[in-house]
């Protein structure tokens, strides 16, 4: 039998490990940060779109119900896909 330990800081974060990470948020360089940019606006307009079709389409053109695409469309851009791929009956 194998047992496998993970050891993991019990607790709230520390305001060490806090600094650290709005440390590195500082470090982007100008191009990461608008790369970054970029992702989220794209993020949010897939999202949009998927709402707005959400909105749109009758009940019977969608696979599953409405409100766990809407969950799913909002989550991430995989969420989106799949429900352009996936959720949307043609």
């Amino acid at each position: 039998m194998i047992t496998v330990t993970a050891s993991m800081p019990s607790g709230p974060p520390q305001p060490s490990t806090v600094r650290q990470t709005g440390a590195m948020a500082k470090t982007l360089t100008p191009q990461q940060k608008r790369v970054v940019g970029a992702a989220v606006a794209v993020q949010l307009v897939i999202a949009l779109l998927t709402l707005r079709d959400l909105s749109r389409r009758p009940a019977e053109k969608v696979r599953g119900p409405k409100w766990i695409w809407r969950i799913l469309g909002t989550a991430n851009t995989a969420g989106s896909a799949t429900y352009w791929v996936v959720g949307r009956r043609r």
